[in-house]
């Protein structure tokens, strides 16, 4: 008969079983209810720092990714990221795959507050077979890299007909220690309403869950649509590398 000190040896000996315990181990119902107030989360601690080193030290591993975007050249920013290749690396499977479950629940709530048809599957895989089958096959994590003077402009996500709403971004670097600045911004804007920008506050191998492009609210008249994009303020000094992990695929 398999004991705890069983279960506990395991997830030493195997650092995805770690993680899914981690992600597990979260107050989703608290996430949930920020998710709904503010359009974000945060998840504190989700990865280690040698996991954060890992991620990002191998940025420049052609064989991992399937293509490179240079922000500037397409007016997106200055900086540069890079979109995996199928099959993922394994943590980053864990990761989107062990986060999707999560966060499902709240994507069909919100499409049924906001009075769109379809509910989100609980399977990633399942979901993803509705994206494959619509064209949308381009796996979308990516690995971003800034430098002194970079940032993101206002931006959302969105790669074709089917859009899960909800993302999630890692911060693999340390603030204060590998560069200043380039803060992760959120803005909302509300009908009829100055938009309201806020800083997320993150430290190495924190992650924010947030909206992609839109959160319910209620109103006076029920629920209505708040428009949200996201972005990084420029880097003073240093390097900062994020992780995103996009659960739809691109066309």
């Amino acid at each position: 008969m398999r004991t705890d000190t069983d279960a506990l040896a395991d997830a030493a000996r195997d650092p995805r079983l770690r993680l899914r315990r981690r992600i597990a181990g979260y107050d989703w119902d608290a996430a949930a209810a920020a998710l709904d107030a503010d359009g974000w989360t945060v998840l504190p601690r989700l990865l280690g720092a040698r996991q954060c080193a890992a991620l990002a030290g191998g940025y420049d591993e052609d064989a991992r990714y399937r293509s490179r975007v240079t922000m500037q050249r397409h007016g997106f920013g200055r900086g540069e990221y890079r979109y995996f290749r199928y099959p993922l690396p394994p943590l980053l499977q864990t990761l989107r795959e062990s986060l999707y479950p999560r966060l499902a629940p709240t994507a069909t709530r919100w499409n049924a507050m906001l009075g769109i048809d379809g509910a989100y599957p609980l399977a990633l895989e399942d979901f993803l077979a509705r994206c494959h089958a619509a064209g949308q096959a381009r796996p979308t994590p990516l690995l971003l890299r800034y430098g002194e003077g970079d940032y993101n402009c206002l931006h959302q996500d969105v790669y074709g007909e089917h859009v899960f709403p909800l993302q999630v971004a890692v911060l693999l670097s340390q603030p204060g220690r590998d560069f200043d600045g380039g803060e992760f911004v959120l803005t909302e804007q509300r009908p009829r309403m100055q938009s309201r920008a806020q800083v997320v506050p993150l430290q190495q191998g924190d992650a924010v869950a947030f909206a992609v492009r839109h959160r319910p609210q209620r109103g006076a008249r029920g629920f209505y649509r708040v428009n949200l994009r996201h972005g990084v303020s420029a880097l003073r000094a240093g390097t900062r590398h994020t992780l995103g992990v996009i659960f739809h695929d691109a066309q």
